[in-house]
C-alpha cells in the first residue's frame, strides 16, 4: 500500500485548531488519517520547500501576522515548528518558496503587499528583506485599494511574481538577495480582479484566474523579460449562472494539457484542455466540488487523482482524474476538515510512505 502525504491550511474561526495532515491511499483511491499537525491562528495557506523539508505557513498573531516555518517528519506527516517572522497588521493570504528553500515570498490581500524573506540552511526565517507596497484601485467596489493575492517564483525563479485583485494587475519583480524591484507591469481588464496564477510547464504560457469576473487570462509570458502578454479570456462558469460566484485556485497538470479552475458559488471546478502550440483553452466540462464555496484544490503527485477544499462545507472532495480527457470522477467526499482553505502534497514521490 503507498500512501501520500497531503496538508490543509485553515481558518480556525470555528473548530479548526490549525495545520491538518491526510494520506491519499493511492492503491485504494481514499482519503484517511486526517489529524491536526500544528496549532496556530489562521494559517490559511501552506506551501512546501521541494526538497520536503520544510513546510511554511502564514500566520496570523493577536493584530499582527506573517509566516511561521516548520521541520516535516516524513514517516508520520507531524511538523515541529521553527520559528515565525510577523508584521505590524493584518496576516498574507498567500505564501511561496523557491526551489533551494532560500526565499519565501507573501502576499498580503488586506495591505495591498508583497513581502520577501531569506531563509537559512535549517529552514528559520529571517526578518523580511523587502516589502513592497501597490498603489491604485479598480472600478470594482471591492477594489478600493490594492489586494494582492498572490506571489510566487517563475518557473527558472528569475522573478517574482505578485498578482493584485484590487489593482487588476500581474506584476513581475527581479529579485536579489531578498529585495524586489518592479521589472514589468500587466493591467488586465478592468473589474477582472486576478486572484491567482499557474504557469504552463514549457514557461511559454501562464493562466490567471479572476475572481470579479469569473475568468482564466491565457497569457503569454517572455522568460527573458519577465513581460506577460493576453492571449486569451475564458468564462470559468455558465453564462445563464447569475447567482455569486467568485474564482477561486487555478491549477494545471504537470503535462500541461490540462487547465482547473475553481469557482465558490457555482461551486464546481471547470476543465480546460490547452492548445499547445499557442496556449490557448478550450472548455471541457464542469465538475460539482459535492460541497459550498472550494477554496482551493490540489493534483496529487502522481497525477491521477484531485483534492478538493470545500470552506463553507468543511469537506475535502477526492476525484480520480482522466490523464487523456482531463475529466474528473467522484470518488470521496464524506472527509471533514474544519474551514479548509488551502491543499499542498509532499512534492513528487518523496512524499510517498508504504
Amino acid at each position: 500500500m503507498s500512501k501520500l502525504i497531503g496538508y490543509i491550511g485553515t481558518y480556525t474561526k470555528g473548530d479548526s485548531k490549525g495545520v491538518y495532515s491526510f494520506t491519499l491511499d493511492t492503491d485504494n483511491a481514499k482519503i484517511g488519517e486526517v489529524k491536526a499537525v500544528a496549532e496556530l491562528d489562521n494559517p490559511t495557506y501552506v506551501n512546501i520547500s521541494q526538497d520536503n523539508s520544510t513546510l511554511y505557513a502564514v500566520v496570523k498573531e493577536g493584530a499582527n501576522g506573517g509566516v511561521a516555518s516548520f521541520t516535516i517528519n516524513h514517516e508520520t506527516g507531524d511538523l515541529t515548528k521553527l520559528n515565525q517572522q510577523v508584521l505590524e497588521g493584518a496576516s498574507p493570504c498567500h505564501v511561496s518558496v523557491d526551489s533551494q528553500n532560500r526565499q519565501v515570498v507573501t502576499a498580503n490581500y488586506h495591505k495591498g503587499t508583497v513581502e520577501s524573506y531569506l531563509v537559512n540552511a535549517d529552514g528559520t526565517i529571517n526578518p523580511a528583506a523587502a516589502i513592497i507596497e501597490h498603489n491604485g484601485n479598480g472600478p470594482h467596489e471591492r477594489q478600493e485599494k490594492p489586494h494582492t493575492h498572490f506571489s510566487g517564483f517563475t518557473l527558472d525563479e528569475k522573478y517574482v511574481v505578485a498578482v493584485d485583485l484590487g489593482i487588476d494587475k500581474v506584476i513581475t519583480y527581479k529579485h536579489s538577495n531578498g529585495k524586489l524591484e518592479e521589472a514589468h507591469s500587466l493591467l488586465v481588464k478592468a473589474g477582472s480582479g486576478p486572484r491567482h496564477i499557474s504557469f504552463h510547464p514549457n514557461g511559454k504560457f501562464a493562466y490567471v484566474m479572476t475572481e470579479l469576473s469569473n475568468e482564466v487570462i491565457a497569457l503569454s509570458y517572455n522568460s527573458e523579460n519577465g513581460i506577460f502578454t493576453e492571449l486569451q479570456y475564458v468564462p470559468t462558469i455558465p453564462a445563464d449562472f447569475t447567482e455569486n460566484s467568485q474564482g477561486s485556485a487555478i491549477h494545471i497538470s504537470s503535462d500541461g494539457r490540462f487547465v482547473y479552475a475553481g469557482n465558490r458559488g457555482h461551486d464546481s471546478i471547470a476543465v480546460f484542455s490547452v492548445n499547445q502550440d499557442n496556449g490557448e483553452l478550450s472548455f471541457v466540462e464542469y465538475t460539482s466540488t459535492e460541497g459550498s464555496w472550494p477554496r482551493d484544490f490540489a493534483i496529487d503527485p502522481t497525477g491521477k487523482f484531485v483534492v478538493v477544499s470545500n470552506q463553507e462545507s468543511s469537506n475535502l472532495v477526492l476525484f480520480s482524474r482522466d490523464s487523456d480527457t482531463g475529466k474528473l470522477t467522484l470518488l470521496q467526499s464524506d472527509i471533514t476538515v474544519p474551514d479548509p482553505v488551502c491543499v499542498k502534497f509532499l512534492n513528487n514521490h518523496e512524499g510517498i510512505i508504504s
